[in-house]
């Protein structure tokens, strides 16, 4: 597990001097989660994009049938936020929970929005940050749609080869859409070809 330093991240990913990156630092505070804990609750407002600096998020909804289905996992050097929130001002319809004791940076939107037009660098690493995205929904939908089993997992290693052993197999599960005996059957025929997604 490497911890990412958000100072380091900003200060490699956006262009702007040092004077506008102290102004920026003095507006994020750092929090610590307790695994299990919830950082915010069904319906209610996010006010804050989150850098994770150390441990372990996943941001998932809740059906009517009382099913979860995560929709995404956020490691080290991940951010989480609610896009609909801070774009179109729509209520936050998901649940966040840390899955190991979580160290983050927060930045509120007020400040989002307010950088955005004060610094040119952090418009366009936001802009960037909108771009993968976007591109990253859209590749997720487009296996769930048509992918098999087998190819949504070996997508999911891809994306996220770090947190395998650290996810129950269940809400990788979810991720993917299909049932955990199906993730199961995968898993199998994998080791049965000698892949260890581990390794």
């Amino acid at each position: 597990m490497k911890e990412f330093s958000f100072n380091n991240y900003l200060t490699s990913n956006v262009n702007a001097d040092e004077a506008q990156l102290k102004e920026l630092f003095k507006h994020c505070s750092r929090k610590s989660f307790q695994k299990g804990e919830h950082i915010s609750l069904n319906s209610a407002k996010q006010e804050y994009i989150y850098f994770v600096e150390k441990g372990l998020l996943r941001q998932y909804s809740i059906d009517e049938k009382g099913k979860e289905h995560v929709l995404q996992f956020a490691p080290e050097g991940w951010f989480l936020n609610n896009r609909e929130m801070l774009h179109l001002n729509k209520p936050v319809e998901y649940k966040v929970e840390a899955l190991e004791d979580t160290t983050v940076f927060n930045l509120s939107v007020e400040l989002l929005e307010k950088l955005e037009d004060e610094i040119d660098g952090f418009s366009t690493f936001n802009k960037k940050l909108m771009t993968n995205h976007i591109r990253h929904l859209q590749y997720r939908i487009n296996l769930l749609l048509s992918a098999t089993a087998e190819d949504r997992y070996m997508s999911f290693i891809n994306m996220y080869p770090n947190i395998l052993l650290r996810v129950p197999q269940w809400m990788v599960a979810t991720y993917l859409g299909i049932t955990p005996e199906s993730l199961s059957r995968v898993r199998k025929e994998l080791a049965s070809k000698n892949f260890n997604p581990n390794s």
